[in-house]
Order: C-alpha cells, then sequence, then structure tokens
C-alpha cells in the first residue's frame, strides 16, 4: 500500500510525481536523506537533506540529474549497483549501513533502505530511498544499560574475533533478542555495530598513521588485506588506499 501511494507514474513524460503531502514529511526529517528515481537512475523527487548533501543549492539542480552528476565514481557505481538489484529483483534492500558525508561535511553513519515503485499492471517504474543518519545518541536508557557491557567488550576487543554468541552471554539474552536490543537502542544490530567499530578504527589509522594497509586490517580485526578492503569499499565508496591519500590531503570524507 504504501509503494502505490507514495508514487504514482506521469504518462506524459514517463517519470512519476510524489504526493505533496508525503513530500512535505520528509521535509521535516532533518536525519533522513529521500530520493525518488526513475527506471534509468534519474533523480525526480528528492528532499531538502538529499540537496544539502550534493551540495546544490536548490531542488531544480537535483531533480533530472543522475547520481554520476553529483558523487565521486565510486560512489555512484555502488549506488547504481544497489538501485540495479531492487529494480531488477523486484524486492526492497533494507538497513544497508553506509559511512557517508553529512551536509556539514563530516563522515557519518546512515542505514539506506530502498522500495521498487510499482505502476499500473505491477511494472516498476522507479525506486524511492531513504537513509536515516544514526547521528542521535541511544534514548533507551534501560536498554542501554543492559548492553553496556557489550559495547565495552566490542570497544575493547575489535581487533580480535567475535561472536554474537559471545556477546549474547554478556548480555544475559539470547543471540535473536541481543540483536532486537541491538537495533532497539542503537538502530543497527550487533553484527552491524561491530563492523561499524572495526571501520571507524580503521579510518583513523589510516588517516594517522603510516601503517601498510595489511596491517591496520589486521589490527582492526579483519580477516585479512582483501577482506578489509572489500567491506570498507562496501561501506564508504572508496578504497582504503584511496581514503588514505585523500585524508593526507586534508580530506577527512569519501572524494
Amino acid at each position: 500500500m504504501f509503494r502505490t501511494m507514495l508514487i504514482k507514474p506521469n504518462a506524459d513524460d514517463g517519470l512519476f510525481d510524489c504526493q505533496p503531502e508525503l513530500l512535505a514529511l520528509f521535509e521535516t526529517l532533518i536525519h533522513v536523506i529521500f530520493c525518488a528515481k526513475d527506471r534509468d537512475g534519474v533523480y525526480v523527487e528528492v528532499n531538502s537533506a538529499f540537496v544539502r548533501r550534493t551540495g546544490k543549492s536548490s531542488k531544480a539542480d537535483v531533480i533530472g540529474t543522475r547520481a554520476s552528476d553529483h558523487f565521486a565514481t565510486e560512489l555512484a557505481e555502488r549506488y547504481e549497483e544497489q538501485d540495479a538489484l531492487v529494480l531488477g529483483t523486484g524486492e526492497p534492500l533494507y538497513d544497508e549501513l553506509e559511512l557517508i558525508r553529512r551536509p556539514d561535511g563530516h563522515l557519518g553513519w546512515y542505514l539506506t533502505t530502498k522500495l521498487p515503485v510499482r505502476g499500473p499492471g505491477d511494472d516498476i517504474v522507479g525506486l524511492v530511498s531513504v537513509s536515516r543518519d544514526l547521528v542521535a545518541p541511544p534514548d533507551d536508557r534501560i536498554g542501554l544499560d543492559q548492553l553496556r557491557g557489550v559495547v565495552r567488550h566490542i570497544q575493547e576487543r575489535f581487533a580480535e574475533p567475535i561472536r554474537i554468541a559471545d556477546l549474547a552471554v554478556l548480555a544475559d539474552c539470547s543471540e535473536a533478542q541481543l540483536e532486537r536490543r541491538m537495533k532497539r537502542v542503537f538502530g543497527v544490530t550487533a553484527t552491524q555495530h561491530v563492523l561499524r567499530v572495526r571501520v571507524e578504527a580503521a579510518t583513523r589509522l589510516l588517516a594517522d598513521t603510516d601503517q601498510p594497509i595489511a596491517q591496520v586490517a589486521a589490527n582492526c580485526g579483519f580477516y585479512d588485506q582483501p577482506d578489509f578492503t572489500r567491506r570498507f569499499a562496501r561501506l564508504t565508496g572508496t578504497t582504503p588506499a584511496q581514503f588514505r591519500m585523500h585524508a593526507s590531503n586534508g580530506q577527512t570524507d569519501p572524494p
């Protein structure tokens, strides 16, 4: 129901229009980046948070363009791969953890969800995407207290192998309960939180030290350098070497 209500085909130009009332709601969500694209990857609607992320001054500068017009090649290709998966399978992409640039230029963690949009005849005519900034601190104090030992363990031992089963023992709950608590309090699963801590540590080592990338990978708990490079690139849209190069030039966000 959500998908059919949100977007309707526009027979005149082959695009689609979002209902004004729902677009107005997205304008009030300052920590949510929203966009809608047609099957060709052209932006047909965005909110102000998305405009700020592109560095443009108005929606008119974004609508009618593509990701490659605003983002570095690595980022644009990653977004296009996600889009192709949603458009090709017709299946939503939920809670994809990403390290991307906030409107102030700093790196920030986001959870991205993309949904296919269907028109008459159930044909997929495009997609909608929201990326939620995880900058807000936890407001579930009881849940946070229950997870304090888990969080401390991850922070202190992220370089070591970490099993979710062991974290569940620390929290005195089942693995399924742990995942639900982590999701409720932090917005991410325990597995995603471990990865987030490791990648944050890696960005610091890449920017502030001359350690070989293979050593950075080992120091941050990744299996090996290829595993580190693959996961880092998927989250940031840039390889560790590229991230280090841009950091050395005074840039702390993905190119």
